[in-house]
């Protein structure tokens, strides 16, 4: 008998980081998976960072205060709502692997979690990637109507003010295209993200207490 083949090196924060300035990212077929699969597709989704689409509705939301939005506040209680199953995505690809990855990176001040809160209870968030001038959002969820829209204006808002080009999305779902985002080539991607990393964008420039008005003109492209 062969011998089994070895198994692959372990996957360190570092891999991570120049895996994605490569213009790579990694998922697990769900969330019992052990290994990981890199991801480098022809179409790359992406949010322009003056174009998204923020309707009537959510903006009263956000006028209104409806949830207080914090940043960084509670990593592993938004990487759980993420992970967690729901009507039409029943399996994560968020396993323990990507869990403790995204966790050391959390630490070390390369992700960041922009999250919505009610009542003391966590009811939205969404968490991603800063390298340079780019952001690689990776999940976000909600619990309450309007709450991970709510997060991803405030993201886009931030974005902007600290002076990020590009907002990758990896994939392009009808409800991301609804508010925004759109495909453009690999080629593209590539050419977008080599600009953004010869920078070098600053995910906390922007005050927690700006006034919901200045976020909607941020998030707008005002």
């Amino acid at each position: 008998m062969s011998p089994p083949p070895p198994k692959p090196e372990p996957i360190t924060p570092r891999i991570l980081l120049r895996a994605y300035a490569a213009g790579l990212f990694p998922m697990a077929e769900d969330a019992q998976a052990e290994y990981l699969h890199w991801f480098d597709p022809r179409e790359r989704g992406i949010f322009p960072l003056d174009r998204l689409i923020v309707s009537k509705s959510l903006a009263k939301a956000i006028k209104a205060r409806k949830f207080e939005i914090r940043v960084d506040s509670d990593f592993d209680a938004v990487l759980a709502g993420c992970a967690e199953s729901r009507p039409g995505r029943e399996k994560t690809w968020i396993n323990g692997t990507i869990a403790a990855l995204f966790r050391e990176l959390f630490d070390m001040g390369f992700v960041h979690t922009v999250e919505a809160w009610r009542d003391g209870e966590l009811v939205g968030g969404l968490y991603g990637l800063a390298l340079g001038a780019a952001f690689f959002g990776e999940s976000m969820f909600h619990r309450a109507a309007d709450a991970s829209k709510v997060c991803l204006t405030y993201l886009v808002a931030r974005l902007r003010f600290g002076g990020f080009s590009l907002l990758d999305t990896q994939f392009v779902t009808p409800h991301l295209e609804s508010l925004g985002a759109v495909e453009i080539t690999r080629a593209e991607y590539r050419r977008r993200l080599d600009a953004a990393l010869a920078i070098e964008g600053d995910f906390r420039a922007l005050d927690a207490r700006t006034a919901p008005e200045k976020i909607l003109d941020l998030a707008r492209g005002r």
